[in-house]
């Protein structure tokens, strides 16, 4: 049997979890991105489909090529933030599924000829959001353990 998070837990996750809209200016290490990244790849999905992709953005280089695609009202963010994450849900994701959710084995046959199943339907919009969100909770306890927050740019 499972054991329930405590209030601590709790806290952290649901209680007292705030979105940032500034930072310091302390960088995030390769190192942090990387541990954030292996405990957050596998968040629960429909099928195990894990079909989010993440870019993880930190030289001013591509910063700036980030900048000419936000809304005028996250520049500055992206400008300051020692990191920016690019969420983005993998449209062949059903590719890896064979290996993923290897108990279904016709599953992936599901979405390889229906792309409206595949990006527009119910399926890949719980899963994509469901892992997003399992995302977030890893980010906030990674800060609440101390740290700062897969591909680096």
């Amino acid at each position: 049997m499972k054991k329930a998070l405590d209030d601590a837990a709790l806290n952290t996750l649901f209680r007292e979890a705030r979105s940032y809209n500034r930072w310091t200016g302390e960088p995030v290490s390769d190192q942090t991105l990387h541990e954030l990244y292996e405990l957050l790849k596998f968040g629960p999905t429909s099928a195990n489909s894990t079909p989010a992709r993440f870019v993880f953005v930190k030289s001013a280089e591509a910063k700036a090529k980030l900048v000419a695609c936000v809304s005028p009202g996250n520049v500055v963010k992206v400008e300051q933030a020692p990191v920016t994450a690019i969420i983005a849900m993998d449209e062949k994701f059903y590719e890896k599924l064979p290996k993923l959710f290897p108990q279904s084995p016709g599953m992936a046959k599901l979405f390889e000829g229906n792309p409206d199943v595949r990006a527009e339907g119910y399926f890949a919009v719980t899963a994509n959001t469901v892992q997003f969100g399992a995302r977030i909770e890893s980010v906030t306890v990674e800060e609440a353990a101390g740290a700062s927050g897969h591909t680096y740019e």
